[in-house]
């Protein structure tokens, strides 16, 4: 019987986006809901501008610190799965499943 697909990419370890170094990080430790899609998506266009094709990695903790469900986790997954198909080549939960690793086109 086939396992289930996960319901987002995941990185093993055959992937060259995992060892890679990412170009920058943004921590959205400490952001409000309302924060963190805006800053997302400042961060993906000044890099995508910058640097087209670099690794990225975004920074979202677990969701341990969240009352209830986690918070950022969600945002920023809905967030990449919506941008325009010529934004981000691929993206994945890093191993530690406290952040996204990203490559823009």
């Amino acid at each position: 019987m086939p396992r289930p697909r996960s319901p987002h990419p995941r990185f093993d370890s055959s992937d060259d986006l995992l060892d890679g170094h990412p170009a920058a990080t943004l921590d959205l430790h400490g952001f409000s809901a309302a924060e963190a899609e805006p800053a997302l998506k400042a961060f993906l266009g000044t890099w995508r501008t910058r640097q087209p094709g670099a690794l990225l990695h975004v920074i979202t903790g677990r969701g341990r610190g969240s009352k209830g469900a986690p918070v950022l986790k969600p945002i920023v997954k809905r967030v990449l799965k919506n941008l325009p198909p010529s934004t981000v080549r691929d993206w994945a939960v890093t191993l530690d499943e406290g952040g996204y690793r990203v490559r823009l086109y």
